[in-house]
């Protein structure tokens, strides 16, 4: 994120003596991508921020991806995935795998206890928080969220989620490259552009960095290595805590952006998904579809026409309103639906006349287009109504068994 931001106490000359009050020196550490050729913050700590007292092996969660074969769209409840779960889950080792690839990893979950101190390695992570609040702390400074917040989470920061005033329900969406806004909503020096639908005003950085006391502090790392996917977890056992930046400065930090603040493009006749795009990472990309007039020539069709995904994956995560499309087909309120490259695609039978005339479309998703094919989480598995491919016609052969 190029849009540079100083909090807390930094020396006038980067990498020049930054003294404490007593006269030491604080530790400074560059935190940077693509090997000090992009983005980068500079951060201050009291304590030296590569001493460790212990390592021991993280247990992940089941990470086991299974081929979608046969090709079929598919439809997930998450909603069903934490029903009669006691409490205790956290935002970080309660996630639950729905999709994946080599690019990306989705999951979802419900938590109502205080995560554990966490660093994802591996990729950038973005958060949509379907309902509740939390504090999101990082070694950068506090961020409070909410419904309809996408937290952007840096590689490799260090933070926790506590949820507050009850569960928080998150969509995570982890990749294996860095997430930031589309390279053509930005100028060549990463400002906004006026067609952009939105800007700098938009996003919440975090609050002012503080210190905290604690010595033998875990923090869990998620990191390539020898389990499902090559990722792997460690736990770091730091002889302070982590959070400990007495200041920073520079244009890589976590952020927030709120769903309700997206300006959605429309037009005469109906815009394609590139027009609803908010965020970019390697190999997928992530749109929202918001409340919005909806396409005014007088012969418009306002739900989407019929289309291959020759080339992606497309996942959509159903979070509020009331999608005109998918009417008849099951899908509701926490519902992700899977279609997937190589099957045709689009609205449920009906959806197209009752469409003509409407106005004001009154819905909100979250859309994950990938450009490799997506494989099923154990989450997936568990909730895969078995129907939805059939949605569209209304039946399903019933294949004679074939003799072995």
């Amino acid at each position: 994120m190029a849009h540079y931001r100083s909090a807390g106490s930094v020396p006038p000359k980067r990498h020049t003596q930054h003294r404490t009050p007593e006269g030491g020196l604080y530790y400074e550490e560059l935190m940077g991508e693509e090997g000090f050729s992009s983005d980068s913050s500079l951060l201050y700590h009291v304590s030296i921020p590569s001493a460790v007292v212990d390592v021991r092996v993280w247990d992940l969660p089941d990470l086991t991806l299974t081929p979608n074969h046969p090709l079929a769209p598919r439809h997930f409840s998450t909603h069903d995935l934490f029903d009669g779960q006691s409490s205790g889950v956290d935002a970080v080792t309660g996630r639950r795998l729905l999709l994946g690839n080599a690019d990306v990893r989705l999951s979802y979950v419900v938590a109502d206890a205080p995560s554990p101190l966490y660093r994802n390695a591996i990729g950038d992570e973005c958060l949509y928080v379907e309902s509740g609040r939390a504090d999101v702390e990082t070694l950068f400074g506090d961020l409070s969220v909410g419904e309809g917040d996408y937290v952007i989470v840096p590689r490799a920061t260090t933070y926790r989620v506590l949820p507050s005033g009850g569960p928080v329900r998150i969509y995570a969406i982890e990749a294996n490259s860095h997430i930031g806004p589309p390279k053509r909503f930005l100028s060549k020096y990463g400002q906004f552009l006026e067609h952009a639908p939105y800007c700098e005003r938009d996003l919440r950085g975090p609050g002012e960095p503080r210190v905290v006391d604690g010595e033998d502090v875990d923090v869990y790392i998620k990191h390539r290595g020898p389990g499902p996917g090559g990722i792997a977890g460690t736990v770091h056992t730091y002889p302070q805590h982590p959070f400990d930046v007495v200041g920073w400065d520079g244009c890589l930090y976590p952020y927030v952006f709120n769903i309700a603040d997206y300006e959605p493009i429309t037009g005469r006749v109906h815009q394609p998904p590139p027009a609803h795009q908010v965020f970019e990472a390697q190999n997928f990309v992530i749109c929202n579809f918001v409340p919005r007039k909806v396409d005014y020539h007088p012969l418009a069709i306002p739900v989407p026409y019929y289309h291959s995904n020759v080339d992606s994956d497309e996942v959509m995560f159903y979070c509020g309103g009331d999608y005109e499309a998918r009417k008849g087909s099951g899908i509701g309120q926490g519902s992700i639906s899977l279609h997937p490259g190589g099957h045709p695609h689009g609205p449920q039978p009906g959806a197209v006349e009752r469409s003509i005339g409407a106005e004001f479309f009154d819905e909100l998703a979250v859309m994950v287009d990938t450009f490799r094919p997506l494989e099923l989480g154990e989450a997936a598995r568990a909730t895969d109504d078995g129907r939805y491919a059939y949605s569209w016609s209304g039946r399903r052969l019933e294949r004679a068994e074939q003799p072995r």
